[in-house]
């Protein structure tokens, strides 16, 4: 099991391809590298991929402390530094997100391109804390298998959620989320509920930006998405009919599409 220590954590990460520039992918909460397997297997004949798992979470080791974002950006760059993939292309999905964006408004010379999906510069919207800590309590007192299954249809759109024909694909997923170990993924949460928000730092960012959002994306709705593209100089946004919250999943083909038009330009 491949696996490297940085800044005081054991993190597991897998690397598939061996071409001349490196996409490193960043998941979001609740999951692991694991989500960007379409786009792994479609790029990785012309792009070294690395995936990795944050701490507490996957596979990665499960520390005492450390999960605020500012600690998990300095996990990424120790990452890609200690792997040496520097410049890299990152790809940062909702969490992955808001690492990504740390990242290049502070250690902008570890990327060469920054790919956010389905995520926010902003805290998180106090009319979600509430509802958000209701299940952070229910799931710490008795564990995450009551709670997953009100939590995916914040992770995923309404289309995969009602596709007869995905109910098999639903419920790997809710498994894997059910099955994620509680004492990394309750620290993991409060670190996404806790956030600073950066938004009023975006248009620091020199970065090439691709904004990908999916339309019924409930969690970080795409209005964000497009405040994002407007403050980040450059930034292009591309919005996938559809999907929610996880378009590596619901709409891996379209997701992959948008990434390699991006990456043809930079």
């Amino acid at each position: 099991m491949p696996t490297t220590h940085v800044n005081g954590a054991q993190l597991y990460y897998e690397e598939h391809g061996a071409g001349p520039e490196t996409i490193v992918f960043a998941h979001g909460l609740f999951w692991s590298g694991e989500m960007f397997a379409a786009q792994v297997a479609a790029l990785q004949d012309r792009y070294r991929c690395v995936t990795f798992d944050f701490r507490g979470q996957g596979q990665s080791e499960m520390t005492r402390d450390g999960y605020d974002m500012e600690t998990l950006a300095e996990d990424a760059a120790a990452l890609i530094r200690q792997l040496g993939l520097a410049p890299c292309h990152f790809a940062g999905l909702s969490m992955g997100g808001f690492i990504g964006m740390r990242l290049a408004l502070r250690q902008p010379e570890l990327l060469r391109s920054l790919i956010l999906l389905e995520t926010s510069a902003d805290p998180e919207p106090a009319e979600n804390l509430p509802s958000y800590r209701k299940l952070l309590t229910v799931a710490q007192v008795i564990g995450l298998h009551p709670v997953a299954g009100r939590v995916m249809p914040t992770m995923f759109g309404q289309t995969f959620m009602r596709d007869p024909a995905r109910a098999q694909q639903r419920a790997e997923w809710q498994a894997r989320l059910a099955g994620n170990r509680r004492p990394g993924i309750l620290n993991a949460t409060r670190g996404v509920l806790d956030r600073v928000g950066v938004a009023d730092q975006l248009d620091q960012i020199r970065t090439p930006t691709l904004i990908i959002v999916g339309d019924e994306d409930v969690a970080t709705k795409p209005d964000r998405a497009q405040r994002m593209a407007e403050r980040i100089p450059g930034a292009r946004l591309v919005t996938i009919p559809h999907a929610g919250h996880t378009s590596t999943v619901e709409e891996p083909a379209a997701v992959t599409a948008a990434i390699e038009a991006f990456l043809a330009g930079h």
